[in-house]
């Protein structure tokens, strides 16, 4: 994707997805039109239909940015040359923040994942499922080295994780008595202390 900027050199595609998630955050994706992303963007319709083919587009690329960027540091949480606890915890924290740092793009695709094509849709929940399954491999391989009980499947475990980050978007606020951090060190210790043998 070419990077054509504007004055202040931000590029063109990071200005349209910047205006679409405001705009879909605070009207919602279906009271939201092409026009008003472009004018919020300060560009033209052509750069967009440049850049992204339709505003579904738009809709799909605010949560799957987020989920690259969350996938990249599993991976390296994942690959990293530490015990089997220190990585699964780094990882469950991370995934808290990640997410609280984004959080008009995660609550914008769990209120409006519906609009998506059925192709769409099946993209983002296999792209969301490696995700998960990286994860379950990392309790899977505290189960196997007994580190972890296995008295719970893995992927229940990880299924109880990701319920509590999903639903952040429903109750956690910046001014709230807890920082992003502290949240994100309470849920991955909950998870480790389940996963005690």
């Amino acid at each position: 994707m070419a990077k054509a900027t504007d004055g202040d050199g931000t590029p063109v595609p990071q200005r349209l997805l910047a205006a679409a998630t405001r705009l879909f955050a605070e009207r919602g994706y279906d009271r939201t039109s092409v026009q008003e992303i472009v004018e919020a963007a300060g560009v033209t319709k052509g750069a967009l239909y440049h850049y992204f083919g339709s505003k579904e587009d738009l809709l799909q690329e605010v949560y799957a940015r987020v989920l690259r960027l969350q996938q990249e540091r599993l991976d390296a949480y994942a690959n990293a040359d530490a015990p089997i606890e220190e990585r699964l915890r780094e990882a469950a924290a991370d995934v808290v923040v990640t997410t609280i740092e984004n959080l008009d793009d995660a609550s914008i695709f769990f209120r409006s994942m519906h609009h998506l094509s059925p192709e769409k849709n099946k993209q983002v929940r296999m792209e969301r499922r490696r995700y998960h399954e990286r994860f379950r491999t990392l309790v899977e391989e505290g189960q196997r080295a007994g580190v972890f009980s296995s008295a719970t499947p893995a992927d229940l475990v990880v299924d109880y994780h990701f319920g509590s980050v999903h639903h952040l978007s429903t109750w956690y606020r910046p001014d709230g008595p807890l920082t992003q951090q502290e949240v994100a060190d309470h849920l991955a210790d909950l998870l480790l202390r389940a996963l005690r043998p």
